[in-house]
């Protein structure tokens, strides 16, 4: 047996029907699982480190809730001027939104007046003066808004705002041309674009949304009614923990027929960490499915091997009496080995197709990148070939009196 043959491999697997389909029924399961599991991972990572844009360690926010309307400007009043008396508060603003909290303002915008060219839904953020200094936003091309084109809000917005858009959205509005000046329709009111910064992720980035994180759109707008009880709070990051502290202490004497949000009110580093919770306990959970499969897997491989090494003893001793050596034993196993695999992860290619498609129809996400196949290919040859070896260099090790002994 100087060089084994497939032939007599396939002969010998056609002997042990049962255990060679259930052992590739378990490989495919584990490719399919672990190509779909592997391409969730990456895509809750992938949401996990969204770029802000935003000075996050240097930022909190203050959210207040159940007061009256018709008190809204005398609340935004007392509050903003009680926060900024907080010892280490470098400033204070309001805000319809902040990264990784509540939903903010979302609308579709259009990109002709007629309203033929839909141009998608986007996040809007209502930020008051001093907002996007403090945020640590600045232009790639064009300017930040100017102290005065902050202008009191209409309905929703200010009318024929000036906004500062993210590079995604310019790209996406206008591939190619020049964004500044140009026009955007949404929510009854026209805007005109004087500025694009690198990022701007939407208060909820991944969220069960389709669209880019960086599609949103920052609007300039005096504090009013509309916007009442959100504040941003901008500190140095080593004295940020203590500032929100003291001012969720201090908006509770300042604002006491509002009730403080303590959820929400929180630095927006712990707004990240909470937001993305789940998205971490769901990462862990996928990995421990993987582990645990991948070494049930290598398992049932080790005992189907032991099993067939200890059942064909004796013709392990006549092959080797007969002139085989240890490596042309060996080498049969792990072609044996190397056969089943393919076949199991031939069905879990398919397999694992045909997961993505219920994932797609049933959860919206996105369709399975090929190369996640060979990679998971890649994978399991490697884990069957380990996993044989232990056995395969036991089967090489029976010596040929075996053979006589069996007799």
């Amino acid at each position: 047996m100087g060089n084994p043959q497939i032939q007599p491999v396939l002969a010998a697997l056609r002997k042990h029907r049962i255990a060679t389909i259930v052992i590739a029924w378990e490989i495919a399961l584990a490719c399919a699982v672990l190509c779909n599991a592997c391409f969730l991972i990456a895509g809750r990572v992938q949401a996990m480190h969204v770029q802000s844009g935003v000075d996050e360690h240097a930022l909190g926010t203050i959210k207040l809730e159940g007061f009256e309307p018709q008190q809204a400007n005398d609340l935004n009043a007392r509050v903003v001027a009680g926060l900024r008396a907080v010892p280490g508060v470098q400033s204070v603003s309001t805000v319809s939104a902040v990264p990784f909290g509540e939903p903010g303002v979302i609308a579709g915008v259009h990109l002709d007046a007629a309203g033929q060219q839909f141009g998608g839904v986007v996040d809007f953020y209502v930020a008051g003066p001093g907002a996007a200094k403090a945020m640590g936003l600045r232009p790639l091309t064009g300017r930040m808004p100017a102290p005065d084109e902050y202008m009191p809000v209409a309905q929703i917005v200010p009318n024929e705002a000036p906004i500062v858009i993210t590079r995604v959205l310019a790209e996406h509005f206008w591939p190619g041309q020049d964004p500044l000046d140009k026009m955007l329709w949404s929510m009854d009111t026209h805007f005109r674009v004087v500025g694009v910064v690198d990022h701007l992720t939407i208060p909820q980035p991944g969220a069960g949304e389709e669209k880019d994180a960086d599609w949103s759109i920052l609007v300039p707008a005096m504090p009013g009614p509309q916007f009442a009880g959100k504040y941003l709070l901008q500190a140095s990051p080593e004295d940020l923990p203590r500032v929100m502290r003291d001012a969720r202490t201090a908006v509770l004497k300042i604002a006491p027929d509002a009730v403080l949000d303590l959820a929400q009110s929180r630095t927006v580093d712990e707004l990240r960490e909470t937001f993305f919770l789940n998205d971490r306990v769901m990462t862990g959970l996928l990995i421990a499915v993987i582990v645990a499969l991948l070494g049930t897997t290598a398992l049932g491989i080790v005992g189907l091997a032991s099993f067939w090494v200890a059942q064909r003893r004796r013709q392990i001793g006549v092959r080797r009496a007969l002139g085989a050596t240890r490596g042309d034993i060996l080498r049969y196993f792990q072609i044996e080995n190397f056969l089943i695999v393919t076949f199991g992860i031939a069905l879990g290619m398919i397999l694992a197709y045909a997961i993505n498609m219920i994932l797609m129809s049933f959860y919206e996400l996105p369709r399975l990148p090929f190369w996640y196949l060979p990679v998971g290919a890649l994978v399991l040859w490697v884990l069957g070939q380990l996993a044989v070896l232990a056995p395969a260099m036991r089967a090489a090790a029976v010596p040929p009196v075996a053979a006589i002994r069996s007799l």
